[in-house]
């Protein structure tokens, strides 16, 4: 029971920092800019689906993807750490999702922009994912692995409602609490970045120790070297 509560606090600050609701309000405005509250409650309850649903695949296909491409895990923690190392860098700097429309972009966009770029990749992008196929991993027990889908699944909830309530939010916060907010988050999700790089690496230093542990020094003779392999020596 000690486990589970540090794992899901890790759980959700992870994916809280990686969907950045709050970051995403100022672009969801800017895209939802002229339609009514009925039209944005719609595109915002099926962004928050299509996000969800996106995640739940990569979540439980990932081990399927691993063996089909031959990745490891280890290797995919230190590319999931490296790219969420620049996300909360760029969080840090209070930058906004990289993915900006320019106006051409929002009337192309207008009639779905819930899929694209609102739920892919604004809210679903490759941070969110390999932070999912990481944490699948780690849950090694059912209830890990159900506070795992639980906690993604509460997390798309507040953002539904922080996306819902995004005109008085912004109102009420202004661009300083955005920014302060977003730096915040950036600092947090640069720590969980660094642990998951540490956590890749760790395996591939404990093996390479045991795999020199387990060769035997050689010894110098007088006749010549002796490796333990042979009973011999070679001169």
């Amino acid at each position: 029971m000690d486990s589970l509560l540090p794992f899901f606090l890790l759980c959700f600050t992870s994916f809280f920092t990686l969907t950045n609701p709050l970051g995403t309000m100022p672009v969801f405005l800017t895209m939802t800019n002229g339609m009514s509250e009925e039209q944005r409650r719609a595109i915002v309850r099926r962004a928050t689906i299509v996000s969800f649903l996106t995640l739940m695949v990569f979540t439980f296909s990932g081990q399927f993807l691993f063996k089909f491409f031959g990745i490891s895990t280890n290797g995919f923690r230190i590319a999931g750490g490296i790219i969420i190392f620049t996300i909360g860098f760029d969080m840090l700097q209070a930058r906004y999702a990289k993915a900006k429309l320019k106006e051409e972009e929002v009337k192309t966009y207008v009639n779905d922009i819930s899929i694209t770029p609102l739920a892919i990749p604004m809210l679903c992008g490759p941070g969110a994912i390999a932070n999912a196929l990481m944490l699948m991993d780690d849950a090694v027990t059912l209830a890990k692995k159900c506070i795992l889908i639980g906690t993604i699944g509460l997390i798309y909830f507040i953002t539904y409602l922080i996306l819902r309530a995004s005109t008085r939010l912004n109102r009420y916060m202004g661009e300083t609490g955005n920014n302060v907010m977003m730096r915040l988050m950036g600092l947090i999700l640069m720590v969980i970045a660094v642990e998951c790089f540490v956590s890749g690496f760790k395996p591939v230093l404990a093996d390479h120790d045991r795999h020199f542990a387990a060769l035997e020094p050689v010894k110098k003779t007088r006749e010549g070297i002796a490796f333990p392999c042979n009973s011999g020596t070679v001169r």
